[in-house]
């Protein structure tokens, strides 16, 4: 792992600016770009650190807020450590801005972001690479979908609502992606069940996408987060083994 410097940044989208967090490798040279789809939690420490591992690696990584149409991050008060007594009341008030993005909404916020990472002189040429988290893996899911000669590689964890019944499921994407594709999804897990999860690997196999789907056995929602209660230590080291190998190859 080498230094890394992180910076606040803002990035300016069709429909206003969005704040963001910048991290890459302490050199100033140009590194692969990735995209980090944060949480319904929200642009936070824990997002950060998490944005400077990946840049540790040998990645220039820049994490959105994605709700940044309802204020600058964070939108409300979070405690140091998410406890499940907690949880329902911070997820009850961050509802309304969850659910003002919608999926157009956020293809044209995907666009800035790609765009500002591909004209930033801390990015190397070429695709970049996404991953995301919870709500963050259906963005980026949608992300290989809407802008396939852009995303060379995309991986999701512990996703939600992935492959459901609506009109506008992200996995009606599948056939226009191109990238190469990896989930780990949790088995304890009632926003992505079984059901959702084996269709979801169907409409990637019939359109012939490159990717690779694992269940975590013991996991639950969320399981990444270092900041909450449903964290896995184990399940997270899984996750950061997939990731930077899926990226290692494909950026």
């Amino acid at each position: 792992m080498t230094a890394v410097q992180g910076t606040p940044v803002d990035i300016t989208t069709p429909d206003g600016i969005a704040d963001a967090y910048l991290a890459h490798p302490d050199d100033n040279a140009a590194h692969p770009a990735v995209l980090l789809y944060m949480d319904a939690f929200g642009l936070r420490p824990h997002l950060k650190s998490m944005a400077d591992r990946l840049a540790g690696a040998g990645y220039t990584v820049l994490v959105p807020n994605v709700f940044y149409r309802s204020g600058r991050a964070p939108l409300v008060e979070l405690p140091g450590f998410i406890n499940p007594a907690e949880r329902p009341e911070i997820i009850q008030q961050l509802g309304p801005h969850a659910r003002t993005l919608t999926s157009e909404a956020a293809m044209r916020d995907a666009a800035a972001y790609l765009d500002w990472l591909a004209a930033s002189p801390l990015t190397t040429d070429g695709p970049a690479g996404i991953t995301g988290y919870c709500m963050g893996a259906g963005l980026t899911l949608r992300t290989a979908g809407a802008y396939p000669d852009r995303v060379a590689a995309a991986a999701g964890f512990h996703g939600a609502y992935l492959a459901t019944d609506a009109l506008d499921s992200p996995h009606l994407l599948a056939d226009r992606i191109t990238a190469e594709l990896y989930f780990g999804h949790a088995d304890q897990d009632a926003t992505n069940p079984a059901e959702q999860i084996d269709r979801l690997d169907k409409a990637l196999t019939a359109a012939g996408v490159r990717h690779r789907a694992e269940v975590y056995a013991g996991a639950h929602h969320g399981f990444t987060q270092a900041d909450t209660a449903m964290y896995s230590a184990e399940a997270t080291e899984r996750h950061w083994t997939a990731v930077l190998d899926l990226f290692g190859r494909a950026l």
